[in-house]
């Protein structure tokens, strides 16, 4: 009970970026059970929250060594590695923990984001799309998935997902001015012009969205 209340603890210490006090309950759950890779896991994490990368994969691979199925720590290596862009590693690891059986919405997510950064769209769509599936209501992974859908030519489709990433987030400048731009693809130059407006409506500097916006309305003056 001692090593799941210490976890718990490190946790709670974890969500309000008190760093320090997380490591402290992390070591303290260490020191009592040893052999229990969560707590290896979860120091790890604190690492990699502070930028020591090299030390918070010594801790998941501690973990690893304790319990070759400890999804958790392939999944945290994925993330780190795929925030220091080492986009091959962060695949393997992801790959890795799937074959292990983490079938969560957030692994889909990452080894699709893993394989799109990578370039390898069309190997990504799949993943990616679970990820829509289990995260249902995340405007992020349903915005992620109609990028890769544009990337690949399905427009029609892109709309959907990216339609949806508005819905769900209606602040999602991105999300509109890709909108806009698949728009455009389907030559909507009013749709295209209304989703180019609305991108920056909430962020007046969004470059791109400027541009297209500006790219229509020269051809309505032709």
């Amino acid at each position: 009970m001692f090593n799941l209340d210490k976890n718990q603890t490190g946790i709670e210490f974890m969500k309000e970026g008190k760093w320090e006090e997380a490591a402290q309950a992390f070591m303290e759950a260490i020191e009592a059970h040893p052999a229990d890779p969560v707590a290896y896991i979860n120091f790890g994490n604190v690492l990699t929250a502070v930028g020591d990368i090299e030390r918070a994969l010594n801790f998941y691979n501690k973990a690893i060594s304790l319990d070759e199925n400890a999804t958790a720590a392939y999944y945290s290596k994925g993330g780190l590695y795929y925030d220091e862009q080492n986009f091959e590693e962060a695949k393997n690891m992801f790959e890795l923990a799937m074959k292990k059986g983490l079938e969560t919405g957030d692994n889909f997510f990452m080894l699709g984001m893993s394989l799109a950064q990578m370039g390898n769209s069309r190997l990504a769509l799949p993943y990616l799309q679970r990820s829509t599936e289990l995260l249902e209501n995340d405007a992020e992974a349903h915005f992620q998935y109609g990028l890769c859908l544009a990337r690949e030519g399905f427009i029609d489709e892109a709309v959907i997902s990216l339609e949806q990433a508005v819905t769900l987030d209606s602040q999602h400048a991105d999300a509109l001015y890709n909108l806009g731009v698949a728009y455009g693809f389907k030559e909507d130059g009013e749709k295209a012009l209304e989703m180019f407006n609305r991108a920056l409506e909430i962020q007046p500097d969004h470059l791109l969205a400027g541009h297209g916006k500006k790219l229509i309305e020269g051809q309505d003056l032709q």
